[in-house]
């Protein structure tokens, strides 16, 4: 009596659909809709659910061919799991489907709104790694200042993952993508202060 394939039984078609495609779909290898809002709890039950289902040790009996294709079906299912439990690696990763540019916030590349105070940073910078405590107090402000705009970047990605989820326009992904690149910028003058606050140069 022929026996039955492992893979034939454990790994459900959708999932050997999206290993066999050039460009996985994380929504579909999880089975969830593609949405910008999700909830995370599920997100993370659907997850555990396929790593069981695709785990290596339920193949060790199964053909080297299929113990490959359970390795690739774990490695993928780890990689969208990071990528959508994330909501900035989430919207990039939406971003990117849709065809939008995801590149790195260029240091001189600064949101117009910011340019004063930027300057006015870089000079306390300067003047901290040189030796002149008095601007401490400074950068500390300063700081508390980049992590409340870091906040209002997180709340405005919140309304507008919810437009996109209802909506689905391209002005909706490209207010997120703008979005996303100054709360990179301000997350990277965070970076800066608490490196120089810390005492790093």
């Amino acid at each position: 009596m022929a026996s039955v394939s492992n893979s034939a039984v454990l790994i459900p078609e959708e999932i050997r659909q999206q290993l066999e495609a050039p460009n996985p779909d994380f929504y579909a290898f999880l089975g969830l809709p593609e949405q910008l809002a999700l909830d995370p709890d599920d997100l993370q039950k659907r997850f555990y659910e396929r790593s069981r289902l695709l785990h290596p040790d339920r193949f060790a009996r199964a053909n080297p061919a299929e113990r490959e294709e359970s390795l690739r079906a774990s490695s993928l299912l780890n990689d969208g799991y990071r990528t959508l439990k994330d909501p900035l690696q989430r919207a990039e990763y939406v971003l990117a489907r849709y065809g939008f540019d995801i590149g790195e916030q260029r240091s001189n590349n600064v949101p117009p709104e910011l340019l004063e105070e930027v300057f006015e940073l870089n000079m306390a910078l300067d003047e901290l790694r040189g030796g002149d405590e008095d601007a401490r107090p400074h950068l500390v402000e300063a700081e508390e200042r980049f992590l409340a705009m870091r906040g209002d970047c997180d709340r405005a990605l919140g309304d507008l993952f919810s437009t996109w989820d209802t909506q689905r326009t391209r002005e909706a992904l490209a207010e997120i993508r703008a979005i996303l690149n100054r709360r990179r910028y301000i997350q990277n003058l965070v970076r800066d202060v608490d490196a120089a606050l810390a005492g790093a140069v």
